[in-house]
């Protein structure tokens, strides 16, 4: 892949038609944690409609460089907070601060909003996303269990940002 410069964030349009693209995204992104996470990660139960769907009740964002979807996360506005999900980033960009713009952008939104906080989840195995967060200003708030499993999965992190 060559290597994209110019990124820009946006919010994904009314008429947008390239759910193929973002669903290939986020399974590139979300591609190392085969084998390392247990249970699966839900990335695998996407499709391009349910991505649509989603976008439908959630504020997606885009980062587009030359063309190309290189990044995407997603909001869900809650009475207190903004819900952020799918975070991903194209494994051949990252490293390059699109995550962080992503996550900036949503905070924006979280402000615009004023809502009083940013919310997610994280699998207990990936460490490197607990610090990635962490420098972002989230912190660990809870650890719970998927469904079926009598051991913590998940670290759910919270940022104030009012």
């Amino acid at each position: 892949m060559r290597h994209v410069t110019d990124v820009s964030v946006l919010p994904i349009p009314a008429d947008f038609n390239r759910w193929d693209d973002v669903l290939a995204l986020i399974l590139q992104a979300f591609a190392f944690m085969d084998g390392v996470i247990d249970p699966p990660s839900s990335a695998h139960r996407l499709t391009s409609a349910t991505l649509r769907e989603k976008a439908g009740r959630e504020t997606g964002l885009l980062a587009l460089g030359e063309g190309r979807i290189v990044g995407c996360v997603f909001a869900l506005e809650r009475k207190d907070d903004l819900y952020v999900g799918k975070l991903a980033v194209a494994p051949d960009c990252q490293g390059r601060g699109i995550g962080r713009r992503l996550m900036q952008a949503v905070e924006e939104l979280a402000q615009n909003r004023r809502k009083a906080a940013l919310e997610l989840e994280t699998r207990i195995e990936l460490t490197g996303n607990h610090a990635a967060f962490a420098r972002l200003g989230f912190r660990e708030i809870e650890r719970t269990a998927h469904e079926g499993y009598d051991r913590p999965t998940s670290i759910t992190m919270r940022k104030t940002i009012l």
